[in-house]
């Protein structure tokens, strides 16, 4: 049986079990009208899956740097925990890199998708693979990993999933406190693929260009040709516009 993690005060774990999708599971409390500060978590065998609904007072726009807080705690969390020699990076799209492949991935729902209106509620998501499933990192999948085959077979889920609780709070709170300067530092320290020329989707296109970086609400800056464009960050919900 899997002990019940503990969180820091003004936090509060759901557990869900079985085949339950704690992200959407999350998004149904939400819609309720669930407190801020829930965490619904489902931790099998294979994965940690987790998500943490927020009751914003700032425009979605601002809100949306939840999901970059998030993703620097688990960055923090796993650090902590995984043996020192284990990078850990950030895609903007939300997915989270160790060893410079895929493991595990974030991802965002609200409310509503209107930037500049207070949403209702927002909620961040993370799944995290633990051991390998099938040819899972192999074969037709090497740029996708787990904790196992990262050498973080130690690395206790409860324990990784208290962590991303703490340290996601504390960069909420500085965030908070301090504005969204100390988190942006800390997210180009971990920020996968700047420099890079990638290929997104923005507005229903196809955009290819360089990733030079992000603006200060966090949006991606796309250099195309002699143009710059910025996909905001609100493009990640998943009940927002088609990525």
């Amino acid at each position: 049986m899997t002990p019940e993690p503990i969180f820091p005060p003004l936090l509060t774990g759901e557990a869900v079990t079985g085949q339950i999708d704690p992200f959407e599971k999350a998004i149904s409390l939400a819609t309720l009208g669930c407190d801020g500060g829930t965490i619904v978590y489902n931790i099998s065998v294979e994965y940690l899956r987790a998500a943490f609904v927020f009751a914003p007072e700032v425009t979605l726009e601002k809100a949306a740097a939840m999901m970059a807080a998030c993703g620097i705690g688990y960055s923090n969390a796993l650090g902590a925990l995984a043996p020192p020699e284990v990078p850990v990076h950030l895609d903007w799209h939300g997915g989270i890199l160790v060893n410079g492949a895929t493991c595990g991935a974030l991802k965002m729902a609200a409310s509503h998708s209107n930037p500049e209106d207070m949403p209702d509620w927002l909620v961040v998501g993370i799944t995290i693979p633990l051991v390998p499933l099938n040819d899972y990192g192999g074969g037709d999948t090497p740029d996708q990993t787990t904790l196992m085959q990262e050498g973080c077979i130690e690395v206790d889920p409860v324990e990784l999933l208290e962590s991303w609780s703490r340290h996601s709070l504390v960069w909420i709170n500085r965030w908070a406190d301090d504005g969204v300067a100390p988190l942006h530092a800390e997210w180009r320290t971990k920020a996968h693929g700047v420099g890079d020329d990638i290929t997104t989707t923005h507005k229903g296109q196809t955009i290819q260009g360089t990733f030079l970086g992000i603006d200060e609400a966090f949006g991606m800056l796309i250099r195309t040709g002699t143009t710059t464009i910025v996909k905001p960050l609100t493009a990640l919900l998943v009940n927002g516009e088609t990525l």
